[in-house]
């Protein structure tokens, strides 16, 4: 989404001419990064107040469409209130709407700026544009900058530059193999036409080649890479990194170790295109590589990469701990009780919890952990949270479940009453209620189904 600009010409620009900069001499602006000046664009007036609300209505509108999240274009040039309005009017119907900064071109300080007091969650790395020795550092930094403020994801191209396939098959593979092996949370993304070695530059007024259906390409290997970072917990959440080479060190090695601490990865990468590269592991055993490659020939302890070498080493074929979709329908379900129980404490008063722990109570019986909400001591809660939810269990339960058979009546919910949906099968669900801030119009809240144990729930809070 673009809400810093639009092209010359635009409806907007028709309507509503007072919502744009100004030169000094009267014509209308064009924005510009890198020294570079867009001319075929006019940019926005973020001065102009009502134009937030226009623009909350334009991601509303996508929002209702199906869409999750966004990519905030040139998201820096915005200033920070803005995004916090927009981000309020989207969040108060669409409370799981994710948005990604875009700041390249900008300040480092923006990209922090916005991924706090801005609100967003995830911001562009530039770790495509380091290479050889600035890899390491800049790796750190973004390491240290994803546990801090905010996750960043590790793109190997962006639409701005110079594909990779330009420069073949193998750098381009070396440099998905890099951006994924090394992302936080699995954050790895690449431009349309990366997994056909599109070689030819995009330019986003016009059409460019793509290579689709080219012979040649990188889907077995993308697709490898996709599958382990969505199904390894040594690529989820929580994930200890560590990075193990020296910071001038050709090979790139790093140590992922999974939050549970049971599943371990070895991370090889010879960022030299052109040159073989031996490298002593210790006492380390390789193991199998899980991107499906044959070990790399060594003796004893050293062995030798292959220019432009990634490697991703573990002991065991498949992960030990908890992973794949099993682990991402307990961390729906920790956060689903999160959720609730932010609805009833403030974020002070939710105290120390094993997050699996709150996923059980919630997967045994959800019903009986909204209904615990009303009765939780406040005070009990800071220091000791299933504490307090176990004390407050077995009370009167001001909960009020719906089904889809309860569609042919009327269900009356009381107030301080909570408002559980069940159903066998995934579900999204929208809550409708008359009178919003101005008391004429409607409010709308959207959620999606988590599943539990016995089939499918969403809730709403007491109003």
């Amino acid at each position: 989404m673009v809400i810093n600009h639009t092209g010359w010409g635009s409806t907007l620009q028709e309507t509503h001419p007072e919502w744009f900069l100004r030169e000094k001499n009267g014509d209308f602006a064009s924005p510009g990064a890198w020294g570079n000046v867009w001319a075929d664009l006019v940019e926005l007036d973020p001065k102009a107040v009502e134009l937030w609300e226009y623009l909350a209505e334009a991601f509303l509108t996508w929002c209702r469409r199906g869409v999750d999240g966004f990519r905030c274009d040139a998201g820096y040039k915005v200033p920070v209130q803005v995004w916090q309005y927009i981000e309020a009017r989207v969040r108060q119907e669409f409370p799981e709407t994710l948005f990604l900064l875009e700041g390249l071109g900008g300040p480092l300080e923006s990209t922090e700026s916005l991924l706090t007091e801005g609100g967003m969650q995830w911001a562009y790395s530039e770790l495509f544009q380091n290479y050889g020795a600035d890899i390491a550092p800049y790796l750190d930094y973004s390491l240290r900058q994803s546990a801090r403020v905010g996750v960043y994801v590790h793109y190997s191209e962006t639409h701005d530059n110079n594909r990779l396939a330009a420069q073949g098959r193998a750098w381009s593979l070396l440099r998905n193999r890099l951006s994924a092996l090394t992302s936080v949370n699995g954050a790895f993304g690449f431009t349309c036409g990366v997994e056909w070695l599109a070689a030819e530059k995009i330019n986003v007024h016009s059409s460019r080649g793509l290579s689709w259906g080219s012979k040649d390409n990188l889907i077995p290997e993308l697709t490898r890479l996709n599958q382990l970072l969505a199904e390894h917990p040594c690529f989820f959440d929580g994930a200890k990194i560590t990075r193990i080479s020296a910071l001038d060190s050709p090979v790139y090695v790093l140590q992922r170790e999974s939050a549970e601490g049971v599943d371990r990865v070895m991370v090889y990468i010879n960022t030299d295109v052109k040159n073989k590269q031996s490298i002593n592991i210790g006492a380390e055993k390789l193991g199998c590589d899980l991107l499906g490659q044959t070990l790399p020939a060594g003796q004893g302890n050293t062995f030798e990469l292959q220019p432009a070498a990634c490697y991703c080493f573990s002991a065991n074929a498949k992960p030990v701990g908890l992973a794949g979709s099993e682990y991402r329908k307990m961390r729906a379900q920790s956060s689903w009780a999160i959720s609730a129980l932010s609805k009833t404490l403030l974020p002070e008063e939710i105290g120390c919890y094993n997050w699996r722990d709150l996923a059980a109570r919630v997967s045994a019986n959800p019903k009986d952990f909204l209904a615990s909400l009303a009765y939780i001591d406040h005070t009990q809660s800071k220091t000791d949270l299933p504490g307090a939810l176990d004390a407050a269990s077995g009370k009167f339960p001001q909960v009020v479940t719906w089904t889809i058979l309860d569609r042919r009546r009327i269900t009356p919910i009381p107030p301080k009453h909570w408002l559980l949906i069940r159903d066998q099968n995934p579900f999204r669900v929208t809550l409708k209620h008359a009178g919003g801030t101005s008391f004429t119009s409607p409010i709308y809240e959207h959620t999606e189904a988590i599943e539990v144990h016995g089939g499918y729930i969403a809730s709403f809070p007491p109003r």
